[in-house]
């Protein structure tokens, strides 16, 4: 191989990373990086498994991994022998730690949307997460340099910006003054008022200011797009989890935004089988979603992560957590079915990606008719959807 390979797993923000590191090491030659996640234990053994991959795709490559996996399961991936060196997850955006040149620009991503991180790190301790072990506390990019990122991809073509981070409700915690993440949505769409479609990340709905919430609810620029940080339906286990917000909350919050924007499509993070989880429990967490018509659900089943309050929790037995994450897919399935019926028939304007298919505004997936460039915004109405895809 010649020129670097960059291969991500994981969350929105390490694909940020993942496309800056490439940058930074555009002029390095038969070297892999493998930008590793640890959010779950699964995710450590896909980590493996690419690694592995890689080495047999490449066997005269440098391999280095970087990532929370990085960081958090150093000794297990340390012995891999396919692995030769590390680059800390706090520095891995710093070319002296890459021996790379610190004067060569990154070039911005080649994709359609533009992920930009501005925020890294968590101050929160909830008892199942260690990803603030791999990322560290809360820190923000100012208004300017968020606006200079967003004007570099705007200018090499993005059609589309979406705002990511490990909490990225907490930016700005950490600035003078605190301003709330409203603050800096507004600067973005007054700045460039040529931006068609910015999209938020993954968010934590108790931490969802005033001006943000009124942004969602009244700017057609602002995707009606909204993915909860939401963890659980029932309050005992988001007790347990230490998560901040109840079930009533996520339900005041979603109802009170969907009355001022109907067309809201509604994501959120659920996890199948928690430590302690009961039936009672079980049903509520399936309850959630037809209450919030969670139309985007990612379900992840518990697995315990080490130096965690939850790993030393009673534990639910693994097939009871399997057939509960079932659960929850098929009933988020059903849910996100009659959604996308209520799209058929109707124009969306859709985000071409390089796959043939593209995005409507509230991320529902679509076929595209015939050739349509990349990052291109065309109008479709589709007749029919299958497998979660309108047609």
């Amino acid at each position: 191989m010649s020129g670097t390979q960059v291969i991500t797993l994981g969350c929105r923000l390490n694909l940020s990373e993942s496309e800056q590191i490439r940058a930074m090491l555009a002029r390095e030659d038969d070297l892999v990086v493998v930008n590793s996640c640890a959010v779950t234990s699964e995710a450590v053994r896909q980590t493996r498994q690419a690694i592995r991959r890689a080495r047999r795709a490449n066997p005269d490559a440098r391999l280095l991994v970087t990532g929370c996996a990085g960081d958090i399961e150093r000794d297990q991936l340390a012995a891999m022998p396919e692995v030769d060196g590390f680059v800390a997850n706090t520095q891995k955006l710093d070319p002296r730690a890459w021996n790379a040149p610190a004067n060569v620009p990154p070039t911005p991503q080649d994709r359609t949307r533009a992920f930009i991180a501005v925020q890294n790190g968590c101050d929160h301790a909830c008892t199942f997460c260690v990803i603030p072990q791999g990322r560290g506390s809360s820190r923000s990019l100012t208004i300017g340099q968020v606006l200079g990122e967003v004007e570099r991809h705007l200018d090499h073509g993005a059609a589309e910006v979406v705002l990511t981070g490990v909490d990225v409700t907490s930016w700005g915690h950490d600035l003078p003054d605190t301003p709330p993440l409203g603050a800096l949505v507004e600067a973005v769409l007054r700045r460039f008022p040529q931006l068609e479609r910015l999209r938020m990340s993954s968010l934590d709905g108790i931490e969802i200011d005033p001006l943000l919430f009124e942004l969602f609810a009244g700017e057609w620029r602002l995707m009606p797009h909204l993915h909860l940080s939401l963890q659980h339906g029932h309050d005992l286990i988001l007790k347990r989890m230490k998560r901040r917000h109840s079930r009533a909350d996520a339900i005041d919050l979603v109802t009170r935004l969907a009355a001022r924007r109907p067309d809201l499509a509604v994501g959120a993070d659920l996890i199948a089988g928690f430590p302690t989880e009961t039936e009672e429990h079980h049903a509520a967490n399936l309850a959630i979603i037809r209450e919030l018509r969670i139309v985007h659900a990612h379900v992840f089943p518990y697995s315990p992560r080490p130096d965690t309050p939850a790993a030393r929790m009673p534990q639910v037995d693994r097939a009871t957590i399997k057939r509960r994450a079932a659960d929850l897919r098929d009933t988020a399935r059903t849910t996100r079915d009659a959604w996308l019926s209520t799209l058929v028939e109707k124009p969306h304007a859709v985000l071409a990606e390089r796959d043939g298919t593209g995005y409507t505004p509230h991320f529902a997936r679509v076929a595209l008719p015939g050739t349509v460039p990349a990052g291109t915004i065309t109008t479709v109405t589709p007749s029919k959807h299958e497998n979660g895809l309108l047609e």
